[in-house]
């Protein structure tokens, strides 16, 4: 009878020690093997983990540490274990802990040792770190491409709605008249800060780990400049304890997501009011819409309700990731394997939340005369009547207090200072003269007088859409 040298629980170390098997005297537990396993999640970066593969064994043969007739295996292996995984025939180990030892180990199944000499001159320190980089830089790129289409759809309805007129809120009051084209330009503007932020972000994204090895560097002579102009890296990190062990980069990635997400939420809120029966401002046609199991006039805004709840949880994925790094001494540590989740998890809402809103702005139907009857609610243009008393040489405070005393009257006898006559509104200054309706008292007289940049009159609004797909083509080019 032939008893197992192996704890009850555990996998045989020819399972879970092969990578590291000379130090250990057992083989890991198997529960242990599994809860420390990260390959369930991070095996989404197999591409990038093949491309830094490939990157590093071109490096070595240059430097002389690998033949060119092994670098050519190697790149040979590693590209067909790229096309088993993306066949779906690839088995996933999770005794193998990881995507790095999962394609390592098949590499050496399929070449021989020439697959164990890959490892030369790097650690999973420093390669989980270049995969990272490489699969967010890549993330980020898709991530401004439907920042720039919904950009662009927001440009589009603006156009369509220059001359829409519509209230402007403060304190969610009726406060000034604004174009419905005007508003959708502060949507723009958040949104370019975003792109911004985004573009920015990559910069320091766009840096190299590979070469720091565990933490200290290595002893072969590796030339990590050729290695990061062949994976498209702009720099090297400059300190290899620094560079296996921040996630600063990804953090501030998340804390990008986020204000993208606030942004989106806000949208959202406004689309949530706006299609309401109390307001009917707008209307989401219905392919974004669902409807209620009782209700059956219920038409639910789904998409804006269910992104402006998804922004609860991008800002979690960045207060997990500050926690997470907040503690950890220089340099690497287990706790970094948690890295991964809450970004892919940003990465992934943030891409889904801009992908439907990308396809849905453009979709929006305004309800124009209800814009406009909302916008003669709430005295309005009470602001242009006192500059309007102003221009003829009233002091603004003065003013302010004449304009308030017609608003109390329009108040009490439930009119619109453009509803009141001319001998009402004269009781409270001679200076207001029949000019005052045309000149003050109108929506569009209102609203073509704030006739400068970042004004709401159409003239303006107008050249802010010229101007802003002028932006874009610089942003993106």
């Amino acid at each position: 009878m032939t008893t197992s040298s192996n704890p009850p629980n555990s996998v045989t170390p020819d399972q879970t020690s092969g990578m590291w098997g000379g130090r250990f005297s057992e083989a890991t537990d198997a529960f242990v093997a599994e809860f420390t396993a990260s390959v369930q999640f991070d095996q989404r970066f197999y591409k990038q983990d093949i491309a830094g593969s490939i990157a590093h064994a071109t490096m070595l043969a240059k430097v002389g540490v690998l033949t060119e007739a092994e670098r050519d295996d190697i790149i040979e292996g590693l590209s067909t274990i790229r096309s088993e995984i993306e066949a779906g025939t690839f088995e996933w180990r999770i005794d193998l802990e990881d995507v790095h030892m999962n394609i390592e180990s098949r590499l050496t199944q399929r070449i021989g040792i020439t697959g164990k000499k890959l490892h030369t001159g790097r650690s999973r320190n420093d390669q989980v770190a270049t995969d990272i980089r490489l699969y967010l830089r890549d993330e980020i790129d898709d991530i401004l491409k439907l920042l720039e289409r919904l950009q662009k759809g927001l440009l589009g309805l603006a156009a369509k709605n220059i001359n829409t007129i519509m209230p402007g809120f403060t304190h969610l009051q009726t406060a000034q008249p604004v174009t419905f084209g005007h508003h959708l330009l502060a949507w723009f503007e958040m949104l370019v800060r975003d792109s911004e932020r985004l573009q920015d972000c990559r910069k320091r994204v766009n840096r190299l780990p590979l070469g720091s090895a565990a933490l200290a560097g290595t002893t072969y002579p590796i030339d990590r400049a050729y290695t990061a102009e062949l994976l498209g890296f702009e720099a090297v990190c400059e300190n290899s304890l620094d560079a296996v062990s921040d996630r600063d980069f990804a953090i501030e990635f998340n804390a990008a997501a986020s204000l993208i997400m606030m942004h989106l939420s806000r949208m959202s809120e406004e689309l949530i009011l706006w299609t309401s029966a109390q307001f009917k401002f707008v209307n989401i046609p219905d392919r974004f819409c669902t409807g209620s199991s009782i209700m059956p006039q219920k038409k639910n805004p789904d998409v804006p309700e269910l992104i402006r709840g998804k922004s609860g949880r991008v800002f979690g994925d960045l207060i997990s990731l500050l926690t997470l790094m907040k503690g950890q001494p220089l340099a690497y540590n287990k706790d970094n394997q948690e890295d991964k989740e809450p970004l892919f998890d940003a990465i992934d809402t943030v891409r889904g939340s801009l992908m439907a809103f990308a396809d849905m702005i453009p979709a929006l139907v305004p309800n124009i005369e209800i814009m406009r009857e909302a916008a003669l609610r709430g005295f309005s243009t009470a602001t242009d009547l006192a500059d309007y008393l102003v221009k003829k040489g009233v002091a603004f405070r003065d003013a302010h207090e004449i304009v308030g005393k017609a608003v109390a009257l329009g108040v009490a006898e439930e009119k619109d200072l453009s509803e009141l006559t001319l001998e009402q509104l004269q009781q409270f200054s001679d200076l207001i003269t029949a000019d005052v309706f045309d000149k003050a008292l109108t929506l569009e007289a209102s609203v073509n007088a704030r006739d400068h940049i970042g004004g709401t009159s159409p003239k303006q609004v107008e050249a802010a859409i010229a101007r802003a797909h002028t932006r874009l083509e610089q942003l993106y080019a």
